[in-house]
């Protein structure tokens, strides 16, 4: 599976989901809007977080989102990597595995 793929994937999931619990994840919407359009941190810089966040949790789906994100608000490799580097720091061997993903990742929707 490609990471557009993924991608695609992940929004056909979330679209049902959405459909099946509207409330929630409204709600759930919501919140993230408050906590990316809110307080001192950039968004581009609030992502970087998430992305690191992602990896150490193993989580694919948010990966290829925060990368998709990332690359929107005009993150370069570099800066991409900078964040793997300190992910991998933080969460040893199994965040390295994902740090490789994330890279991958950026590579092929940067590409698109």
């Amino acid at each position: 599976m490609t990471w557009n793929d993924k991608l695609n994937g992940t929004r056909d999931q979330l679209r049902t989901l959405n459909k099946t619990i509207p409330d929630t994840t409204r709600a759930f919407g919501a919140l993230g809007k408050t906590v990316k359009e809110g307080g001192t941190l950039d968004f581009k810089t609030k992502e970087y977080v998430a992305l690191g966040i992602a990896i150490a949790t193993k989580c694919e789906a948010c990966i290829v989102l925060h990368v998709e994100a990332l690359i929107k608000a005009g993150a370069t490799r570099d800066e991409v990597a900078d964040v793997l580097g300190m992910s991998i720091q933080m969460g040893g061997g199994p965040s390295m595995m994902y740090a490789a993903k994330a890279l991958e990742c950026y590579d092929a929707l940067s590409a698109a």
